[in-house]
């Protein structure tokens, strides 16, 4: 089947889902290494060299002047991420953001940053994904992180404030373990 070009991402604001097996999944896959590569550029780049900012302009399409990433950073979709003005993302931050992610005015961010906005099947994690877009309101400052098991799933809109076992579907402020995944039901 043809789709138009787009077609993805009208998906993907739709919240999905989508299917890697499908034809119009090559566009994003596409952008994907896009912002791989440019981001594998900027990491590539000593941190004293500020002309590491036109390869982090190229992977979002806007001039960064009052926008400041500390290196090393990754983004898997360029094309999904927004800044408003005065932003700050300090080092090692990791930006899955197929479904979009909106950084508002005046954000601080702190080292090791990850932001995740693509969900997968329970059962099925490789072939069908679904999208939920992260807003991060201004003056909003996110700290220091948690460990989250293997196989873990964070409901929207959960506050983890502690580490999570590995298997948990986790939810809620703070989060708490709503249920447990069967280990022998995962598809790797």
């Amino acid at each position: 089947m043809n789709y138009e070009k787009g077609y993805v991402y009208q998906l993907m604001n739709q919240g999905g889902p989508t299917s890697v097996k499908e034809s119009y999944f090559a566009e994003a896959a596409e952008e994907m290494m896009r912002s791989r590569v440019l981001c594998a550029k900027v990491n590539a780049i000593l941190p004293d060299d500020s002309s590491y900012v036109n390869y982090l302009e190229e992977l979002f399409g806007r001039k960064l002047e009052d926008v400041r990433i500390l290196t090393p950073f990754s983004c898997d979709f360029g094309n999904r991420v927004t800044f408003g003005k005065n932003v700050f993302i300090n080092h090692s931050a990791i930006l899955s953001s197929s479904g979009g992610i909106e950084f508002g005015d005046n954000v601080m961010v702190a080292p090791g940053l990850k932001i995740a906005t693509i969900n997968h099947d329970m059962y099925d994690r490789h072939v069908t994904y679904t999208y939920g877009k992260v807003t991060v309101k201004e003056n909003a400052w996110i700290g220091m992180g948690v460990t989250i098991g293997k196989y873990v799933v964070v409901a929207a809109g959960a506050v983890v404030t502690k580490d999570v076992p590995d298997y948990a579907v986790v939810g809620g402020v703070p989060a708490k373990v709503i249920k447990m995944l069967d280990p022998t039901q995962m598809k790797d």
